[in-house]
């Protein structure tokens, strides 16, 4: 899929639809694809949240709310927001769990929050879907309090090594063939790896962090290089 045809595939409504469609496997799913390193990503981002007690968290695109769930198990007196614009994912998200999570339907884009409202924003695998990433984190950066955190997991272009050939089997041959084996749905699971293919370098998503005014801005990769954990601070 070439990258142009990616952008094409990021409008709102076919993302919506892929992830309504997806939202009863993407949880194992992911498991799979990451070889269940994802939940060691999500303890990190919340470390790196820094939240305080009594803090308030955004999740935002969070799906089913599995940065929001980590967020309460690592500070139990915060009041956690879980924000996604497809209801079928937090509806998944919600079924057996007692959590008090708040959730809410949300356009990562235009978000419904007064200014200043959290002390830290999250995301996971959200910005590498948005139609404008300057704007997404842009909206991330009004809702924080000053001396508040964002942090963001998402994919990012692996850089050439010699691991090129084991990363582009296992994302063009490996999770397509999982996806329609396990989720039916090889679509889906064709287009989600080539957005870590086709979307921004980590050192480019750094600096559109610095762009919209966040400072301390740093990342680190993950799984040999597809991944990366990019923070920054309100100053």
């Amino acid at each position: 899929m070439q990258v142009d045809k990616v952008e094409q595939e990021k409008h709102p409504q076919k993302v919506r639809a892929m992830f309504s469609r997806i939202a009863p496997n993407y949880d194992r799913m992911n498991r799979i694809m990451t070889l269940a390193q994802d939940r060691r990503w999500r303890r990190e981002v919340i470390l790196r949240a820094a939240l305080p007690e009594g803090g308030w968290l955004l999740d935002l695109g969070a799906g089913t709310g599995d940065l929001a769930m980590e967020a309460l198990r690592q500070v139990p007196t915060a009041s956690v927001l879980a924000a996604d614009f497809t209801l079928p994912m937090m509806q998944v998200g919600r079924q057996g769990k007692s959590s008090p999570i708040h959730w809410c339907a949300a356009d990562a884009l235009n978000l419904p929050f007064p200014d200043e409202s959290f002390e830290a924003v999250v995301s996971g695998f959200l910005l590498r879907n948005v139609t404008d990433v300057v704007r997404s984190l842009a909206e991330q950066y009004r809702v924080l309090k000053k001396g508040g955190r964002v942090v963001c997991l998402d994919t990012t272009q692996p850089q050439a090594n010699l691991f090129s050939p084991l990363v582009n089997f296992h994302l063009n041959q490996v999770i397509p063939t999982l996806g329609r084996w396990l989720a039916g749905d090889g679509a889906a699971y064709t287009y989600l790896p080539q957005t870590t293919q086709s979307f921004l370098t980590a050192e480019a998503l750094a600096e559109l962090l610095e762009k919209v005014g966040f400072r301390e801005v740093g990342f680190g990769r993950r799984m040999l290089g597809t991944i990366a954990i990019h923070w920054g601070v309100k100053k």
